[in-house]
């Protein structure tokens, strides 16, 4: 415990004491949620909100009937429930999008590119809104439902910058036709190698951006989840559901990208050998295009940090009641 971040500590506590309820239940509903995810950050090539080609896979599992019900009521209208989830988030922009390749996309003289496998637990109040209140919820069949909570995530962004091992005799070389090749623009014995889709660059390792030279990105993230979403009873037991979620969050850096780059100055001061100090501006400017290395209006800007990240999620769940005393009565959740 010890070991774990403030928050990290107090999320763990309130969850053993959720433990502790759901173990003092007769039933307990467990619902496996798989979906697709949706970052809203500082990436992106399309000029809509939502970047189509930035949709990522998510996966989650949730416990539910918490709240103690002592005297059997049919039903309960606000309940809690805790989930525990994956959702991998990411966007390059030097893919191709919408038949537009190079330096036809709007961000492709940037080229960023991450991947961030965000793990968290969460926990949610639940408002479950049902047709008849008077009415056990298998008979009805079908309900609406919303939630709100706080959750704690992990999740380090990594990007894919090297055609094999980190060195810079692997970088990638991005052309204005679309293509990466292994030798810079211009020359004319350079080949297309493409991206090899490995995300082996930990861009919190690196000063990327100026905010990073004097504060280490925390690989810990708190949230904000919200959805809401239709369940329907299929048996007493199964029920399936469908649910769209909004994740809020206090850091701009999910992403690795949120306000200007690093200046050269500072990264010579940051990283004295040359060649780590190459490689610290390559990683954060992968094309060459993103900056002089001077801090101006022109050249300085690489993100929006008036804007905290965020994303969200549509998913498809299936969940089960485990009864736990065969002698209760009420087949219905709280």
């Amino acid at each position: 415990m010890g070991l774990l971040p403030s928050p990290a500590r107090t999320l763990l506590a309130t969850c053993c004491l959720c433990a502790g309820a759901l173990c003092a239940q007769k039933n307990l509903d467990i619902g496996v949620q798989a979906g697709g995810a949706h970052m809203a950050g500082d990436l992106g090539n399309w000029t809509g909100p939502v970047q189509w080609n930035g949709i990522r896979p998510a996966v989650s599992i949730t416990f539910r009937d918490y709240l103690n019900n002592p005297r059997r009521y049919i039903t309960r209208s606000i309940t809690t429930e805790s989930r525990i989830s994956w959702h991998r988030l990411g966007y390059n922009e030097l893919a191709p999008t919408r038949g537009k390749q190079g330096v036809e996309l709007p961000n492709y003289r940037r080229g960023l590119n991450f991947r961030n496998d965000l793990f968290g637990i969460s926990q949610h109040l639940v408002l479950n809104m049902y047709r008849h209140p008077g009415q056990p919820l298998f008979q009805q069949h079908i309900h609406a439902f919303a939630f709100v909570g706080i959750g704690l995530f992990r999740g380090r962004p990594k990007a894919d910058l090297f055609h094999g091992p980190a060195d810079l005799a692997n970088r990638y070389y991005p052309w204005a036709d679309g293509t990466i090749r292994d030798k810079p623009r211009g020359q004319a014995d350079a080949q297309a190698i493409g991206q090899d889709g490995n995300y082996e660059t930990d861009l919190y390792d690196w000063i990327t951006e100026g905010s990073m030279v004097d504060k280490v990105p925390s690989a810990w993230h708190v949230g904000i989840p919200m959805g809401f979403g239709v369940r329907y009873l299929a048996t007493r037991q199964l029920s399936v559901g469908l649910e769209c979620s909004y994740y809020m969050f206090f850091t701009d850096l999910l992403d690795a990208v949120s306000d200007r780059y690093a200046t050269y100055a500072e990264l010579a001061q940051a990283y004295p050998d040359n060649t780590t100090q190459m490689m610290a501006r390559y990683i954060s400017d992968p094309t060459g295009w993103g900056t002089n290395g001077q801090e101006s209006v022109f050249s300085s800007r690489r993100g929006n940090p008036g804007l905290p990240d965020a994303f969200s999620s549509l998913s498809v769940e299936v969940c089960y009641k485990f009864k736990r005393n065969t002698q209760r009565r009420s087949f219905v959740s709280l």
